[in-house]
This record gives structure tokens, C-alpha cells and sequence, in this order.
């Protein structure tokens, strides 16, 4: 069956067209999915008894079920969501002064092997559709009663190795009738995938675009992130390089800091020699231990040098502030699970 939120509003409207019915009424349908996050074809109350049950007949409302739910100390929450199909995938949600953020998967696995990533080395399942993308939000905010005012695509699995669902959802996500999210609150973060850079230099959409960066070298960054074989340095600062200049948007340069591996002045040095000149920022992270992960964080010490130097000398960066390290909820510490390995949590 068809999952009805993998439609944006016109897409909807066509299908309602096919089956004969007026095409204002996905304008009703969206309100219910998104304002008023329904669970049930049944509570569309202003729509008669005859279109829900073509609805019942056409779509499925795709309501993920909660495996397991984590609390951090610092209230952080980790889902865990059966996907319905044997899978599950992780999906955080974070509390900040300005509202509620998180953190979706746009795949059940990755194909990228980052080294410093907890999805390395799982066996790739699947992309996400449209509708299960957003579907996490929603069961989020279903779940804990509030309403989420940023989204950043930095969960399980690579944006643009599923570029047309991630940009699908992204349009319904910022539909003013759909979940109604300024696309300037929407950021999309890729290890480089440098064709659909270009790609969404065209897109005419307000999002923030983040880089996996994490090292300055060509030999270093293949050490740490396979697709620089493919993508190296060059070609992907050429393309970032483009990404400004077409569509005059800053670029977030995620870095994060591995002791004695990329953490050193050299390295912060070869960095501002990288972006001088870019609408950029660099996000600095403290690289997060894994499951049979070989890096090992930077110092405090070593990651504030790095962050002075990088401003005094014309880049503007910042340190992540760390949030769910302890449920294993951090930048680069989900993963895919299957659901025989996963226990319900009361």
C-alpha cells in the first residue's frame, strides 16, 4: 500500500483526482496529518465516510512503533522506531533554548564507511522514504506533546545518497500546510557528495548545507572517510566554492577532532588555508567513541587552541555542545538495528 505521506500536497491532489474525488480535499487530509498529527483515517471528521474508506483502501498512515526510548542526563531523548518491515532505525530528539531539534535517519544503514561512525560496517538495508522520514518527527512529537522547530539530517545513513525522498520530505516538511518548518531551520549534512551539491545549488530551497570535513589532506580524509577517494578535496571545495557563489548561503564545515590524528596547529592551519575566503562556519566536534572505533577525542585543551586559532585567524567556529553522549545519542554514535536484536523498553 501506498504510504500517504510520501505525497507533497500536489502530489496528493493528483492521486484524489484519479479516484475521483475533488482535489481541494488534500488541503484537509495534510491539516489532519500535520497540525493535528492523526493516527487514523477514521478521526478525519470533515471528510465523509465514503473517502476515508477509499483512503483505508488506497494508503496506509505508515505510525512507527517505539522499541525503546532513552533519556539522558542532560534530556536528550533516543528513539528507537520499528519501521515496519523487520527494521528499526534511530531518530534523536534534543531540547535547546530556541526549541526542539532533531536529529532523523534518511537510511537503514549507510554505504558511506566512515571510519569514525557507529554505522560503519552494518550491513545497508534500505533508503527511507519520504513518508518514513517524516514520520519520525511525528511520532516524536506524538510521543513526547511538543512540536519540533528545527530538523537536521544528520542521523543514520547519507542525505544525498537518497537525495529525491530527503528533498521530498524537505518539501512537505516546509509546506505552510504541511509541518510548516522554515527551510533556514532544515540543515542537510553530507560526507561529500559532490554531483548533488551542484544538485542543490539548484534546488532554490533556504536549507543550510553541512560538509563532513574532518580532515585537511587528501591521504588523511580517505583514512577517515572512503567517498574522498571518489571525492577528493579539490573537487569537492570547487563544488562548495560553486554552492556559495549560486546561492549565497553560508556552509557548515562539521570537523571533528580526533587526538593525535587531526587535531594539531598544522592541521588548523591547512584549514584556514582550505576555506579562507569561503561563507563558511566550522562546527567543531569532539569526536565521539564508537564500538570498535580507533579515534580517541582531542583534549579540551587542544579543541579550544584549535577553535582560537581558526577564529583569530578569519573563521568563524564554534565547539558542538555535546548532548546524549551517555545514551550513545551523540553526533556519530547512532546505528541501525535489526528488530530481533531490539527489546521493548516499558
Amino acid at each position: 500500500m501506498k504510504n500517504i505521506k510520501d505525497y507533497t500536497l500536489q502530489a496528493l491532489k493528483n492521486e484524489l483526482i484519479n479516484i475521483g474525488e475533488k482535489p481541494y480535499r488534500a488541503e484537509q487530509i495534510f491539516k489532519w496529518l500535520y497540525q493535528e498529527n492523526i493516527t487514523s483515517f477514521d478521526e478525519m471528521t470533515n471528510l465523509s465516510l465514503d473517502l476515508r474508506e477509499k483512503l483505508k483502501k488506497e494508503f496506509t498512515l505508515c505510525k512507527f512503533n517505539i522499541l525503546k526510548k532513552q533519556k539522558s542526563k542532560d534530556g536528550t531523548k533516543k528513539y528507537l522506531f520499528d519501521v515496519l518491515d523487520g527494521n528499526a532505525i534511530e531518530t534523536v530528539l534534543m531540547s535547546y533554548h530556541h526549541g526542539y531539534s532533531i536529529c532523523v535517519s534518511s537510511q537503514i544503514g549507510c554505504k558511506m564507511g566512515c571510519k569514525f561512525c557507529a554505522s560503519t560496517g552494518i550491513q545497508f538495508a534500505r533508503s527511507l522514504t519520504s513518508g518514513e522520514i517524516i514520520e519520525q518527527i511525528l511520532a516524536v512529537e506524538r510521543d513526547s506533546n511538543i512540536k519540533v522547530s528545527n530538523i537536521v539530517f544528520m542521523g543514520i545513513g547519507e542525505p544525498f545518497d537518497n537525495y529525491d525522498n530527503v528533498l521530498n520530505a524537505i518539501r512537505i516538511i516546509n509546506d505552510p500546510k504541511g509541518l510548516n518548518i522554515g527551510a533556514r531551520h532544515i540543515s542537510i549534512s553530507t560526507s561529500g557528495i559532490v554531483p548533488r551539491i551542484y544538485d542543490l545549488a539548484n534546488e532554490d530551497l533556504q536549507c543550510t548545507l553541512s560538509i563532513s570535513l574532518h580532515a585537511t589532506t587528501n591521504e588523511k580524509r580517505s583514512s577517515m572517510m572512503p567517498i574522498n577517494n571518489k571525492y577528493p578535496l579539490e573537487e569537492l571545495m570547487k563544488a562548495c566554492k560553486d554552492y556559495i557563489a549560486k546561492t549565497n548561503k553560508r556552509i557548515s564545515f562539521e570537523y571533528a577532532l580526533a587526538k593525535d590524528n587531526n587535531d594539531n596547529l598544522e592541521d588548523a592551519k591547512r584549514l584556514v588555508k582550505l576555506l579562507k575566503g569561503m561563507l563558511c562556519h566550522v562546527n567543531l566536534i569532539p569526536i565521539n567513541k564508537i564500538e570498535n572505533g580507533s579515534f580517541v577525542k582531542s583534549t579540551n585543551e587542544n579543541i579550544i587552541k584549535f577553535r582560537d586559532y581558526l577564529n583569530d585567524n578569519g573563521i568563524v567556529a564554534t565547539i558542538r555542545r555535546e548532548l546524549g553522549s551517555d545514551i550513545d545519542a551523540a553526533c556519530g554514535q547512532l546505528r541501525k538495528k535489526n528488530l530481533k536484536n531490539c527489546k521493548e523498553e516499558e
